[in-house]
């Protein structure tokens, strides 16, 4: 995986506050960044999943979709 370095302004509590934590985690600060983005873009990616889940929970009308499925597979296995 390739990187890129990118330059950032942050409020000086952010700064004392990332420099606290890299100290306390024996991590470098953009160590500490990247982690930081990682759990922001897990739970962002988590969240719009769960979302969708829920945004299409039940629109299936058709009855058993297991049935369904094996109903159409079948008919793909005999042409």
């Amino acid at each position: 995986m390739g990187s890129k370095r990118t330059i950032i302004t942050i409020p000086d509590d952010y700064k004392v506050w990332l420099e606290s934590y890299s100290k306390a985690y024996n991590v470098s600060i953009s160590e500490a960044v990247r982690q930081g983005i990682f759990i922001l873009k897990e739970t962002m990616e988590k969240n719009t999943y769960q979302r969708l889940i829920k945004n299409t929970k039940g629109i299936w009308k058709k009855g058993d979709g297991l049935k369904y499925q094996k109903k159409i597979r079948a008919e793909w296995q005999n042409d």
